[in-house]
């Protein structure tokens, strides 16, 4: 497993207790580092996800509620809910990252993770943001300058 990968798959791990367990953070944070022992740079990157992430989780909530059909934000599955604040972080504040990258490894941590039907919800969810996005202010300076990925 890679270590963005890896990063990825462990800040999706840690918005799920912190969902779950009263939103608190510091404490737990170190909590989490110290029983899953991710490797250096994997723990880097992952603080970095978490710290944006936790950070922006408001303006994260607003896009996926606005790209939510027939569903209420509180009634996704934790797992989804949380694979998906993490790629839309990411998508909104990741310029070097390929916006594919960032779709195929949140489909791939919601397929792990989530039930039968998340790989397919969280690719849906995230192709209507992707679109919005680069036709928005909200990722102008991350998705608008990456859009060639697909010509």
């Amino acid at each position: 497993m890679g270590v963005r990968h890896e990063g990825r798959e462990a800040a999706m791990q840690f918005l799920y207790q912190w969902d779950l367990g009263g939103n608190r953070e510091e404490r737990d944070l170190e909590d989490f580092f110290s029983f899953r022992k991710l490797s250096p740079a994997a723990t880097r990157f992952c603080r970095s996800l978490l710290a944006g992430a936790l950070s922006t989780i408001p303006q994260i909530d607003q896009i996926l509620e606005e790209h939510l059909q027939n569903y209420q934000l509180s009634r996704l599955s934790t797992v989804d809910r949380n694979v998906l604040r993490v790629a839309i972080y990411e998508l909104l504040f990741s310029p070097k990252t390929p916006v594919a990258v960032i779709i195929d490894e949140a489909i791939t941590i919601a397929k792990k993770y989530g039930t039968q039907e998340s790989g397919r919800f969280v690719n849906g969810i995230l192709d209507k943001i992707k679109h919005s996005l680069s036709q928005s202010s909200y990722g102008s300076t991350h998705i608008t300058s990456r859009t060639s990925w697909h010509q």
